[in-house]
């Protein structure tokens, strides 16, 4: 029996795909033949996913969009909806619009009558919590804190109220600022640092704030991070990953 063709893709659709967040092998079938069958990809960078495009054998037009002209280009796109384009909307790494540009041009899309589809695949998020021991059974998911010292100690104070386990994501040049301020407001919880996802040194650091700035340098850490906060109250044992470059 031969396998019944696939639906075409829908005219004036945004989709938004998923890319890789490390390891190139984490992409669909579904998110390759979007990407085939577009007639553009609006790319947060375009030399990155010119890459990608390139590794998977594709040349299918780029189209420049990122977080300062993000609104500027959702007028363009709109246009080329109104003509009844395919776009696929893609971050560097990852499902466009978590903490990543995306959201101002769904939003636009979706006010203007269009179709906005998601090609799920690869997240940061979902593949640090799922591997991460921690409890996954309800989660709060708050991004990127701010920049300004008042700002983020006010914030994580508010999130210290928040049931569930707690996801942040982190500059690898602020990890050892974070930590410290974990230390002053979520003394003794438990946390666990993940870092280059995917990736051939893919790392799981776990244990409380003290214990993880106490282990080695955080200087000395690369990679964006994702940093999952325990529950109050929640004390299962958590041994660390071992170190794969050991």
């Amino acid at each position: 029996m031969e396998p019944r063709p696939l639906p075409p893709l829908t005219s004036a659709t945004l989709y938004l795909v998923a890319t890789p967040i490390g390891n190139l092998e984490d992409i669909t079938l579904r998110a390759i033949r979007v990407l085939r069958e577009c007639d553009v990809v609006a790319a947060e960078d375009t030399r990155r996913t010119g890459q990608l495009l390139q590794h998977l054998g594709l040349r299918t037009p780029l189209l420049s969009y990122f977080q300062f002209n993000e609104a500027r280009r959702s007028g363009e796109i709109l246009q080329r909806l109104a003509r009844g384009e395919k776009i696929a909307l893609v971050t560097d790494a990852g499902t466009p619009g978590i903490s990543d540009p995306g959201e101002r041009v769904v939003q636009a899309a979706l006010a203007h009558g269009f179709r906005v589809e998601s090609v799920p695949g690869a997240c940061a998020l979902v593949a640090a919590l799922t591997a991460s021991g921690l409890p996954t059974a309800e989660f709060h998911f708050a991004g990127f804190l701010p920049h300004k010292s008042g700002a983020r100690r006010q914030r994580l104070e508010a999130l210290a109220a928040v049931p569930g386990t707690l996801v942040l994501y982190e500059s690898p040049y602020r990890i050892e600022r974070l930590l410290g301020e974990l230390r002053e407001v979520f003394p003794g919880r438990r946390l666990v640092l993940a870092r280059e996802l995917t990736k051939k040194f893919e790392e799981f650091r776990r244990g409380t704030a003290e214990e993880l700035l106490n282990s080695s340098s955080p200087r000395s850490w690369k990679g964006e991070f994702v940093v999952l906060i325990a529950p109050a109250g929640f004390d299962a044992p958590l041994s660390a990953q071992p170190d794969p470059t050991a």
